[in-house]
């Protein structure tokens, strides 16, 4: 997973991500945002299906990698990454 999550951008993302819903008291464990961060880069990179995404490789179902992608959408979060990107990349004066 770390291929597809380096630590760098975890560390840029995770803040960023909305706090975790309240546990129900019976279900299935909720699987990790990083774990949900790696099935949609590799959806992204690869141009895969959702339903075709490998569970055991990225530690999630494409339905739940996209659940969180759709989740993350409504909260700002790609916004909020792509401005501290930018930030980040003009500082090391990397803008042109």
């Amino acid at each position: 997973m770390d291929a597809l999550v380096p630590d760098a951008l975890w560390a840029v993302l995770e803040p960023r991500l909305p706090s975790e819903p309240e546990k129900p008291k019976a279900g299935r464990p909720r699987a990790s945002d990083r774990a949900a961060l790696a099935g949609i880069t590799l959806v992204l990179r690869t141009g895969m299906q959702w339903k075709h995404l490998p569970r055991s490789e990225v530690g999630c179902s494409g339905k739940m990698s996209w659940r969180r992608l759709g989740t993350w959408q409504a909260a700002g979060v790609w916004t909020a990454l792509h401005r501290v990107m930018l930030e980040q990349l003009q500082d090391a004066d990397a803008l042109d």
